[in-house]
């Protein structure tokens, strides 16, 4: 895989001629060649270029801003060589399509903030049916990152264990119920499903079921919990959709909720966390005659900006995935530079997007 992808603005194949003199056609720019041009010393710029604190803000834009022009790019087997460090994160990233455009609005929050560091992102690919463990223990064993970034985590994840006890700097999107306490971004899932389960009891719903994470996943529990709190303090009936989760495909989930709701006792609200679930639940109420917002109300989790144009409209609830991405970054640069676990912790929190009326 070419790993010069989006993460560092200075990681970039250097052109054929140079934008500004002071290189010649065909060769690699170097320190040198921005310093001709910027009118610095090498050290100055080489500092610059590591955003040092004694270079002034101006010079490092100015610096940056010819690098770029010129196709400046750091060798990286030299950069290792002198500091043990690769300026490598590693973005693990589950292809699953549970989330309609997760992968590039993770990539771009994580670029935004990369992007004026030296570090640059290398994505790694891990496929659900694969043992999570084996990317993380081949950028270890490999050393071919300084940082690790991995989602979808799971009360005892072995990932999460395995990094603390070799100090490996990562962050985690999602958190865990380790002891230990360790760098998370997560998403307030509890307050997800609470919010949705009490809109469609507000609508006058009564029989909800929740479509959720696989139990596996640590945002499951959190999950189920907010729709269970709702559920019981409203005294309305759960109904189970077995054998469904976020994790089965579009077709699964649409013959399950198809012949669900052809029971006599049939379920009138839906909660769900995923984009392409909602889809496809949408089309198995359709198949079964059943309209949205009159027999039935959802309120699902969005991501992207796809149920601002779909019909019939729905209530959403949604999550920021590139914000996502820019804090995960942030998270692990606090890690690179040994800040305080505590201060390596946030929850994002979810934005109400309600379209439809209420009863009455």
């Amino acid at each position: 895989m070419n790993d010069k992808t989006p993460g560092d603005s200075l990681e970039i194949p250097a052109p054929r001629s140079l934008s500004r003199s002071g290189g010649e056609r065909g060769k690699r720019p170097t320190l040198k060649t921005i310093a001709t041009i910027a009118g610095l010393g090498v050290t100055t710029v080489s500092r610059a270029l590591k955003d040092g604190s004694e270079i002034a803000e101006e010079t490092k834009r100015k610096v940056r801003e010819i690098a770029r022009e010129v196709g400046y790019y750091p060798d990286r087997a030299g950069v290792r060589l002198r500091t043990g460090k690769t300026n490598v994160i590693s973005l693990i990233l589950n292809p699953h399509e549970e989330v309609v455009g997760y992968g590039t609005s993770i990539i771009l929050g994580l670029s935004q903030v990369l992007s004026s560091t030296p570090y640059h992102l290398v994505v790694t690919p891990h496929f659900l049916n694969a043992d999570p463990m084996d990317p993380i223990r081949y950028i270890t064993e490999s050393g071919s990152a300084d940082g690790v970034v991995f989602s979808r985590t799971e009360p005892l994840d072995p990932r999460v264990r395995y990094l603390m006890e070799i100090d490996f700097p990562f962050v985690c999107h999602g958190r865990t119920e380790l002891a230990s306490a360790h760098p998370y971004h997560d998403y307030d899932n509890y307050q997800f499903s609470l919010i949705a389960a009490r809109r469609l009891i507000e609508k006058g719903r009564k029989r909800l079921v929740l479509i959720a994470p696989p139990a596996v996943h640590t945002f499951h529990q959190h999950m189920t919990h907010g729709f269970m709190t709702a559920v019981r303090e409203a005294g309305v009936e759960r109904i189970e959709l077995p054998q469904v989760d976020l994790d089965s495909t579009s077709e699964g989930i649409r013959a399950a909720v198809r012949e669900l709701a052809k029971q006599g006792e049939r379920p009138d609200g839906f909660v769900c966390g995923g984009e392409v679930s909602a889809i496809a639940l949408m089309a198995g109420l359709s198949d079964a005659g059943l309209k949205i917002g009159d027999d039935v109300d959802i309120v699902a989790k969005q991501t992207s900006s796809i149920f601002n144009h779909y019909l019939p409209q729905i209530d959403t609830i949604y999550e920021d995935l590139t914000g996502t991405g820019r804090e995960l970054a942030n998270i692990l640069l606090r890690r690179l530079q040994d800040k305080p676990v505590n201060s390596l912790q946030s929850i994002g929190m979810p934005e109400q997007r309600f379209r439809t009326a209420t009863a009455g």
